[in-house]
């Protein structure tokens, strides 16, 4: 696959709809690591048994601002749909599973929350499906043809002699 392939942006033009959400999600949270360190940022990442927390929560946050800033504009779509999933993938399997199994998964500590097993869990990660999901079709059909990969992609192409 060539670059230009990967950078191509002809998917549906709905495609803006999962972007924005998608996007607007990942900065607003990202965003939160940082205003809101103990409840959503460090402390979180400390509660829920990560290892270095003081480094991987501003990391985390950082890529989330943006890759999130990315996929709202629509540039690099593709590209910066692969760290949220790799974001996604981690936070179902540190917090998700934990619920799943109604115990501890190795260092991630399982959430006091009132119902354990799949039904507690499907509900505890329905949000992070949604991003996962929306991450893998950004993935997928690129930024669509309401992003600024289509403008510069026609661009490219309109400079160049037939």
């Amino acid at each position: 696959m060539q670059v230009r392939e990967i950078l191509s942006a002809r998917g549906p033009n709905a495609a803006i709809l999962i972007r924005v959400m998608v996007g607007a999600v990942f900065l607003s949270e990202g965003l939160q690591k940082f205003l809101f360190p103990a409840e959503l940022g460090v402390g979180r990442f400390a509660k829920i048994g990560f290892a270095a927390p003081d480094l991987l929560a501003p990391f985390v946050g950082c890529f989330e601002i943006g890759c999130g800033a990315l996929v709202v504009l629509g540039l690099m779509t593709r590209f910066a749909a692969l760290p949220l999933i790799a974001i996604m993938v981690t936070a179902i399997a540190s917090t998700k599973l934990p619920v799943l199994l109604g115990s501890d998964v190795g260092p991630f500590k399982l959430a006091p929350l009132p119902r354990m097993g799949f039904w507690a869990m499907a509900h505890e990660a329905r949000a992070d499906w949604s991003m996962l999901l929306g991450s893998s079709f950004l993935l997928v059909t690129g930024g669509g043809r309401w992003s600024l990969d289509a403008w510069l992609e026609s661009r490219r192409t309109s400079g160049r002699s037939p």
